[in-house]
């Protein structure tokens, strides 16, 4: 059975591997399904002490990469043996998995990454319309038992909200959020995650509020959002 050593770095999940990689080895995609369900989505695997993979052991590796890069993550690879990387090369997975020689370039690589996700975020916010609003909204903590608070929606676009409400939670929570826009696409149950909070020194006029961006947001509701903001956006903003 395949041997996992889990030890963190940051945030990031680093499995040391050792053994075969095969048909038995169901394990990795537990502890990968484990890290994800614990908020580690970034996740190198030392394939140092790897002796073999075999067909049935890419199709692990496979199964596991899509459970991370559904799941909003990154899985890397790090001291990949050459002949794993021939096999790698001859299946054509070389383009899918991203291999690093040395773990402090492959760690490095994961903080990159967020500060170019970051980047391209702001980019995309900048390219969607807002549109003003004053309409109601509920919301509270996706994990927590409570019940739903409420606030104002001041403006909406296709990639989040901006909220001015009394209850204000802090950077990264998920929250549950319910809103209706009409006439269509109506009522919305959907997730959203703080990535503002009003600076009551800068913005006194609407404080206090928070800046919400729509989380795991299924592409034909954003449709439906792109398609209700461009119908309501007075012509001197469109």
């Amino acid at each position: 059975m395949l041997q996992i050593d889990f030890r963190r770095v940051d945030n990031i999940a680093v499995f040391d591997l050792e053994g075969s990689i095969d048909i038995d080895s169901a394990n990795l995609i537990e502890a990968i399904g484990w890290c994800i369900g614990n908020g580690m989505k970034d996740i190198l695997c030392n394939l140092e002490s790897i002796n073999l993979v075999d067909y049935a052991g890419l199709s692990v590796l496979a199964i596991a990469h899509k459970d991370v890069v559904n799941h909003q993550g990154r899985l890397k690879f790090v001291n990949v043996p050459s002949h794993i990387r021939k096999l790698l090369c001859l299946m054509g997975l070389d383009v899918v998995f991203e291999v690093y020689e040395d773990e402090e370039r492959a760690l490095k690589s994961f903080q990159e990454d967020r500060e170019i996700s970051e980047i391209q975020k702001k980019q995309l916010r900048r390219r969607f319309k807002r549109l003003p609003l004053d309409i109601n909204i509920e919301f509270k903590s996706r994990v927590k038992d409570e019940l739903f608070s409420k606030g104002k929606v001041l403006n909406i676009s296709a990639v989040g909200l901006l909220v001015f409400a009394d209850k204000i939670y802090p950077l990264n929570e998920i929250l549950e959020v319910r809103l209706s826009l009409l006439p269509k696409p109506g009522l919305l149950d959907i997730e959203a995650r703080v990535v503002w909070l009003i600076e009551k020194e800068i913005q006194p006029q609407i404080y206090p509020g928070m800046g919400l961006e729509f989380y795991n947001l299924d592409t034909a509701i954003q449709k439906k959002i792109v398609e209700f903001v461009d119908r309501n956006l007075p012509l001197s903003c469109a």
